[in-house]
């Protein structure tokens, strides 16, 4: 009787500790340790919110802005475009590419312009910056209206692969046709067959 009243003690402070632990948060660490087999440094260091945030903010993510100039800025672009770029670089962007389209026209009126200055740019930037650019380019007056995308990089590179191998039957059948046609110009031989 008394080893069970020294097991029911054990039980009661257990349970004690147990609520103690949960009301300060150590019980679910134990368990999900526990869960994964990983010594507790691992976990802890590892798996927590903020170990994965930091490495998610440092990152940087490959973006396409298109940019429509107003149109009378197609023949001072540089200024522009050198605006552009800056509010790109001081928002932690770094730009890879920049193409330049010229002066097209619009498929409907944009703010009374029919035409605009085409410029896409390849930047590397982090996410939370998208938004700060977007913002500051909604107050510029050189631009009428952009567009920021984020590529699919496994499409494109699939259509890249696409493109290689038609460029290679492409230069296959030019190959054969340059061989049919070598064929052409030389004479025919007539040959004779005999019948039996």
């Amino acid at each position: 009787m008394v080893a069970r009243a020294t097991q029911a003690g054990a039980v009661q402070d257990a349970d004690e500790e147990r609520k103690g632990d949960v009301q300060e948060g150590t019980l679910t660490a134990d368990r999900s340790r526990q869960r994964s087999n990983a010594p507790a440094s691992t976990v802890s260091a590892a798996g927590s919110a903020g170990g994965q945030g930091s490495a998610v903010r440092g990152s940087l993510n490959t973006y396409e802005v298109a940019v429509l100039y107003h149109p009378d800025l197609e023949i001072d672009l540089e200024k522009a475009s050198t605006k552009v770029e800056k509010i790109i670089t001081d928002n932690g962007g770094k730009i890879t590419n920049t193409d330049s389209w010229g002066k097209r026209k619009l498929a409907y009126p944009i703010k009374k312009n029919e035409f605009a200055v085409y410029v896409f740019y390849t930047v590397e930037m982090p996410a939370e910056s998208v938004q700060k650019i977007e913002q500051t380019f909604n107050i510029s007056d050189e631009i009428i209206r952009f567009l920021v995308t984020k590529p699919d990089l496994k499409a494109k590179a699939k259509a890249e692969a696409l493109a290689a191998e038609k460029a290679k039957k492409a230069a296959e059948r030019g190959k054969d046709e340059n061989e049919a046609e070598d064929e052409e110009d030389q004479p025919r031989r007539r040959t004779r067959v005999e019948l039996k």
